[in-house]
């Protein structure tokens, strides 16, 4: 296998937390990039600056596993078997055809063959689903137990998907089914306290494949999402540009979140 990038970075922890982030990711594999809209070319539908607004959490000793390939070329949080997250909603596939707007992302005639489907899954979705499962898994022999927090964002307004303006934290637990309750209502009880946000747990996004499928609270694997609404921390109209001042309060609800999950221990 050979790709321009690695598929991820990834900086192992010393606690029982991981945070991945399988959205960031801008990279696109070769030839992409001339078969798209001149719309799509600009990413919009990537997980803007999520990696920067979790990146305190490795000096807490929690892993972070980031992706460096953009959705466009294959979606991580997609079952790579086609299977709908959302049975009779509007649902993006293992490599999006239509961006978040509804606009076709390629040119006519371009879009992947599904035989290029299963060629990117082979060659991206499953080394970097490898390493993730690897990764929880060794997570849990040292500690135990494993938690996985699932970090994403998206675009505050998208008809396709949601009515109205989405709320800004939006933890996901697979209807309680992904992780221990306690640890869901800790999560829960920080977004719920924090000043200025919107919240809500398991509304529009419950969470992903990620989620559903490493959340096995009575094997120890506990995951959670948190899909979080980009226009609480940076300006929509401007998709690249960092502010880090406008980030700060989202940062430190961020920074609870992550403290609280590192001080959970299941019960006995």
């Amino acid at each position: 296998m050979s790709t321009e990038t690695p598929l991820f970075t990834l900086v192992s922890g010393s606690t029982p937390l991981l945070v991945n982030i399988p959205h960031a990711g801008l990279g696109l594999s070769p030839g992409l990039a001339g078969r798209l809209t001149p719309h799509a070319a600009r990413l919009a539908d990537t997980d803007w600056h999520v990696e920067k607004l979790y990146a305190f959490a490795t000096q807490l000793g929690a892993g972070l596993m980031v992706a460096t390939q953009s959705r466009y070329v294959v979606d991580l949080n997609r079952d790579p078997d086609g299977k709908a997250l959302y049975p009779g909603a509007d649902n993006t596939e293992l490599c999006p055809t239509g961006g978040f707007d509804g606009a076709p992302l390629y040119r006519d005639g371009q879009a992947p063959t599904p035989a290029e489907v299963t060629e990117r899954a082979t060659r991206y979705w499953r080394p970097y689903h490898a390493r993730l499962a690897a990764e929880l898994e060794a997570i849990r022999v040292r500690h135990g137990f494993a938690i996985l927090l699932d970090g994403h964002s998206i675009i505050s307004e998208a008809p396709r998907f949601f009515a109205g303006k989405l709320p800004d934290l939006n933890l996901g637990t697979n209807e309680g089914k992904s992780c221990a309750p306690d640890l869901a209502t800790a999560a829960y009880g920080v977004l719920s306290e924090a000043k200025g946000f919107t919240h809500i747990h398991n509304g529009r996004f419950k969470g992903g494949y990620i989620t559903r499928q490493y959340g096995r609270p009575v094997d120890g694997l506990h995951a959670l999402q948190l899909e979080m609404a980009q226009s609480c921390y940076m300006d929509e109209a401007d998709l690249e540009r960092w502010d880090p001042q406008r980030a700060a309060p989202l940062e430190a609800v961020l920074r609870r979140l992550v403290e609280t999950l590192l001080h959970w221990k299941p019960n006995a």
